[in-house]
């Protein structure tokens, strides 16, 4: 009877144990995963269940590689779990960042990314179409809405989970290194190996947050230290000494700015440490005045300090339309209102966009049918009131303008750039190389890349 008992008591618990792993598999496998291709750093092409999700534990970010904002910090942070990781990595745990600019992000400039931030076995620097990616985006849980609003224009956030057991967790990609380790290499599946050992919280250590301290840790550990050496970016030892109070306070607001500047310490260190992004943290002017007085605090004796970090990648060359038959004079007669519209729209002002796409709709219905496009979205403004509009409808007449450019093979000036937005997914013409993004203005206004030819446009 006993022997009975135990016989059916063993084939339940194995019929349970199956049931859920099924449950988990049907639910989070193969029938919700998509198996659309991808292709790696390294130009290999995988597909993205049966090579990358398929039984094992993953974790899964957004990435792309000209953000001067979320994007290297997240970065950062992930070679810091890597590191916590060790000789885990490529053999149970994986990392795929996958690129949401694939028309820029090839494998060669993906890889060049990987190899700044270190990336080892196991990490994955991924592309693939724009209509494959974004649908791993939104079946995976890591899609948000474009908004400019958003500073970053998406949210860093690292999915985490184990598709064996069907256990899947989302996280704040710049979350402290060993707790997403640990979430990771214990907590995912391998909860049934794990020992009893309970801690009585009677004996916990007290805690003493600083809030100097805690800032450094959440913006500046995944890429800096305080004495123990280069990371990413350089060792911070004596740097409050070395480059001063009022240099770091600017850096650390703008590191953007600082760099375009030409400021000479900053261009130096840009160059040292391999043009990987000094990201704009968003620190308020308190926030950057604690950090600083905590580094003076917080620093250790030793050899000559090395100062700073690493800035924002310098603004690739302008665009420049092909040869043309259409006059240049045509064309520049649109141009010249429509760079008053950029301009104001840059500075979140509608100063001055009625009458200069009035002045738009009137030289483009000169121009002839070709050019309707370019007459229709410049008409669209006589009813706008407020900047959000006006940039929405500004995208449209910027479209309108590039297509009639291209399909008339018309030049657009030797001073004039086309400009993409990764996280908007939008196009604009502009004058110079300086980045001026019209669709997030000040908010994030270095946002966005030339194009090396125009794009063709729904």
């Amino acid at each position: 009877m006993r022997s009975s008992l135990t016989a059916i008591t063993v084939a339940a618990t194995l019929w349970v144990a199956a049931t859920i792993s099924m449950s988990a598999q049907s639910r989070w496998g193969a029938n919700y995963f998509p198996n659309v291709p991808l292709t790696t750093q390294d130009g290999k092409v995988v597909h993205f269940y049966d090579d990358l999700i398929k039984g094992k534990i993953v974790a899964i970010n957004l990435i792309y590689t000209s953000c001067k904002y979320a994007c290297p910090l997240e970065t950062a942070r992930l070679a810091q779990v890597q590191s916590v990781l060790g000789d885990r990595m490529g053999k149970d745990v994986f990392f795929y960042s996958i690129t949401i600019d694939p028309e820029h992000d090839t494998p060669a400039v993906l890889k060049d990314y990987a190899e700044k931030f270190h990336a080892g076995p196991g990490w994955f620097f991924l592309t693939g179409t724009q209509a494959d990616i974004d649908l791993i985006q939104k079946k995976v849980g890591l899609y948000s809405q474009l908004e400019p609003g958003n500073l970053d224009g998406h949210t860093p956030n690292l999915l985490v989970g184990n598709e064996a057991t069907g256990q899947w967790m989302r996280n704040s990609g710049v979350d402290n290194a060993k707790f997403l380790a640990r979430t990771m290499g214990d907590w995912l599946g391998n909860w049934k190996n794990q020992k009893a050992n309970p801690v009585s919280f009677a004996n916990a250590p007290q805690m003493l947050l600083d809030r100097g301290e805690y800032t450094f840790r959440n913006h500046c550990s995944a890429c800096h230290t305080i004495g123990d050496g280069d990371r990413i970016g350089p060792d911070l030892a004596g740097v409050t000494k070395n480059r001063g109070r009022e240099w770091l306070h600017k850096y650390l607001l703008a590191p953007e700015k600082v760099l375009a500047s030409g400021d000479p310490i900053a261009t130096k260190l840009f160059e040292k440490y391999k043009k990987v992004p000094m990201p704009n943290l968003s620190l308020s002017v308190e926030d950057a005045t604690i950090l600083i007085d905590y580094l003076a605090q917080a620093e250790k004796s030793g050899p000559a300090p090395k100062a700073g970090g690493a800035a924002a990648p310098a603004t690739p060359p302008p665009s420049r339309a092909s040869a043309s038959a259409q006059p240049v004079s045509s064309l520049k007669a649109v141009l010249e209102p429509y760079l008053r519209m950029h301009q104001a729209l840059s500075a979140d002002s509608m100063t001055g966009v009625h009458d200069a796409a009035l002045v738009v709709e009137t030289e483009a219905s000169r121009l002839g049918a070709s050019a309707s496009p370019i007459r229709s979205a410049a008409a669209e403004f006589s009813r706008l009131t407020d900047v959000k509009s006006a940039r929405e409808s500004f995208a449209r007449l910027s479209n309108a303008l590039i297509t009639t450019a291209k399909a008339a093979n018309a030049p657009l000036g030797d001073d004039m750039a086309v400009m993409f937005c990764p996280m908007l997914r939008k196009y604009w013409i502009q004058k110079g190389p300086k980045v001026q993004n019209p669709y997030y203005g000040k908010a994030m206004l270095e946002c966005g890349r030339a194009v090396t030819e125009l794009p063709t446009l729904d």
